[in-house]
């Protein structure tokens, strides 16, 4: 399928009418032509005709980068050249904003187009009314063949394109091959939520080479599922596990938009407890909905348009509180998908907090057996899906994946139950509870729901490995692992100055970057990060380089409460005294007053390293680990507190700057 609305030779366009062409744009159009759309496409055209006139290659019009939902006003082939062009019709000036969007379509093709990697790639800003303007020509610091945005006015064009040439080098680019190049792309899960609400399929938007198939394959078998058990009329709880950033959660979000058919029975919903994403998500998609709204030329408030998101994605809280008023009445949804399922609470802190919160005394149930309970309440047939990720739980009261077994084998024996194969696995923590399943009828391994490769990152499918061997104190393993991360750079110091102005150095376009700390990091007030400040995530994930309370201001920081789930494009982590290296092993400590204390209690324990887990495979791209010096006339900040996990970090390999 053509992802462009018109393309075709330089000389066959300069060959062909105006308005053939723009015949051909509309009819590709999926909404009303307004009058400023043909008309922006009418002043493209010329200007193009006048501008490509000496050359020869292959242009293509309106070419999609469904990543970002957008599309690229126009793709040029010249020589060893892909030319990225986006317009900007009637504009004096070029705003940082456009400058990043150019920017960010090259980026796409570069990290994600399997036929445009090799290639240099040339993102032009042409603001038609500019006077005179001549950017200079150069690759970006990566030297990956990527130029920095050129800025031009309309008479420059052509000098331009020739200057790129000249400084480029390579074989003239064929341009079937090219167009027949695999689109892999990996989203953040911002952009899959936002692609995926505006009905883009997860093939559209997610890699397809053979190491990362298995995501279509396990919505597929999701799928499945769910029409089974509706034409049967049968309950089925189905359980995903997959390693940290493989796509739990935009397979979640996947099922949830292809099910949402309130005409047929299919109404589906997507739960998590995880309040920052809830909140993140639903903004992002509240805002995207407004701009494509006012685009198309119509008004719609911020207000109706969070009332349409948030039935599709909400808190599993509410979701709960919803269930508590009618014991009796079953929800609307069919079809449930729980995000993070072992985050779910056991049954004292649901017991607790029904108490204290909901004024119901003598509850028994905990929050997997309740929810359950809630979708077992239809007559009909439901569907429950348990989103699973391994060694993430940092709450305390967190029940793990244990709790919805459990609960399975205690009241609800008429479920089917499909499991994926891996979640014997240790870091799951069930293996001992479904042993108790083996006598059960209808149980179901399926190697389809487990998620192996990690798609948070594009430049490495190791680092999740080398995380767990990191904390696991594997440390031939980390280095053996360390060696095969060669696209994916991880680097440390002791410098926090030193980590900003790296994270600034790598960042290209809008990709996003901020610093993250442990939630017990009480000792990195002296660098100006204090864990106790409140921070709006909403703010620090979504707002634009010019706002003090994004990420990208590098003053707020974000803890793994703030981020899990989540994911930035560079990260800085900043290392306290809080979990420390000590040839004894880890040592996990918290600050009470005016001194470290150790902890005893190995849950806490475990809270403390899978929040480095989680604070350790937030990078797409890459990462810088900072351990500060300590100060020996601080008595909470004394270097050997930190000295020790630096050296173990050195020790393993990692890059000093």
């Amino acid at each position: 399928m053509k992802r462009e609305y018109y393309s075709d030779s330089i000389a066959n366009f300069l060959n062909t009418s105006s308005e053939e062409i723009l015949g051909k744009l509309a009819s590709k159009n999926e909404f009303s032509l307004e009058q400023t759309q043909r008309d922006a496409w009418l002043n493209e055209i010329n200007i193009l005709r006048k501008a490509l006139s000496p050359f020869q290659g292959h242009i293509y019009f309106e070419y999609s980068i469904p990543r970002m939902g957008q599309r690229v006003d126009v793709v040029v082939l010249i020589g060893p050249v892909i030319f990225v062009l986006e317009f900007k019709i009637g504009e004096k000036e070029f705003p940082l904003h456009a400058i990043e969007q150019v920017w960010d379509y090259a980026l796409d093709l570069k990290n994600f187009h399997e036929t445009s990697h090799n290639h240099f790639i040339a993102p032009i800003l042409i603001a038609t009314k500019a006077q005179s303007i001549h950017s200079a020509v150069a690759t970006t610091p990566q030297n990956d063949k990527l130029l920095f945005p050129i800025k031009s006015d309309i008479d420059s064009l052509t000098e331009i394109i020739k200057n790129v040439l000249l400084f480029a080098e390579g074989e003239e680019i064929e341009h079937s091959q090219w167009e027949s190049g695999r689109y892999r792309p990996t989203p953040t899960i911002i952009e899959a939520a936002m692609a995926l609400y505006n009905r883009h399929s997860v093939d559209d938007i997610s890699r397809s080479d053979a190491s990362a198939i298995n995501l279509s394959q396990t919505s597929k078998v999701i799928s499945d599922i769910i029409r089974e058990s509706k034409e049967k009329g049968q309950k089925s709880i189905c359980f995903v596990t997959g390693v940290p950033g493989s796509g739990k959660t935009l397979v979640g979000l996947n099922i949830a938009t292809k099910h949402i058919d309130k005409s047929n029975d299919l109404y589906s919903v997507f739960l998590s407890g995880n309040g920052p994403l809830v909140k993140i998500l639903r903004e992002a998609l509240v805002r995207d909905k407004v701009q494509r709204e006012k685009e198309r030329g119509n008004k719609i408030r911020k207000g109706e348009a969070f009332s349409e998101v948030k039935t599709f994605i909400q808190n599993v809280h509410n979701f709960r509180d919803d269930c508590l008023v009618d014991f009796s009445v079953p929800p609307i949804e069919h079809v449930a998908l729980f995000d993070e399922a072992q985050r779910a609470w056991n049954l004292e802190q649901t017991s607790s907090w029904m108490r204290r919160k909901k004024n119901i005394p003598n509850f028994n149930q905990s929050e997997p057996d309740f929810l359950i309970s809630c979708l077992n309440r239809h007559q009909d047939w439901a569907v429950i899906v348990c989103l699973v990720g391994g060694g993430q739980e940092i709450h305390t009261g967190e029940a793990g994946i244990g709790e919805w077994i459990e609960s399975l084998n205690k009241s609800y024996s008429g479920w089917h139950i499909y499991l994926s194969s891996r979640l014997t696995d240790s870091e799951y923590g069930a293996g001992k509870i479904l042993n108790n399943l083996a006598s059960r009828p209808n149980v179901v391994l399926e190697d389809e729901l487990h998620l192996a490769v990690s798609m948070r990152s594009f430049r490495a499918e190791h680092v999740s490995l080398l995380v767990k061997q990191l904390l696991d104190l594997d440390i031939e393993g980390a280095r053996r692992t360390l060696g095969e991360v060669n696209k994916y750079p991880i680097v440390i110091t002791r410098n926090l100055v030193e980590a900003k102005k790296w994270l600034k150095e790598q960042a290209r376009g809008s990709e996003r970057y901020g610093i993250v700390v442990s939630s017990q990091a009480e000792r990195l007030k002296p660098h100006a990060i204090d864990v106790k400040s409140p921070m709006n995530p909403i703010h620090w994930f979504l707002n634009g380089k010019d706002d003090v309370r994004s990420s990208y201001y590098l003053e707020d920081v974000a803890t793994e409460f703030h981020i899990q789930g989540l994911e930035l494009d560079w990260v800085c982590v900043t290392w306290d005294a809080d979990f420390r290296y000590s040839k004894e092993g880890w040592k996990h400590l918290s600050f009470r007053g005016s001194r470290w204390t150790c902890i005893r209690k190995e849950e806490r324990k475990n809270y403390l390293k899978n929040a480095y887990r989680v604070l350790l495979t937030r990078a797409r791209q890459g990462m810088v680990i900072v351990v500060p010096s300590g100060d020996y006339n601080d008595h909470t900040r004394k270097p050997e507190f930190y000295d020790g996990t630096y050296e173990y970090l050195k020790d393993i390999g990692f890059t000093e700057i």
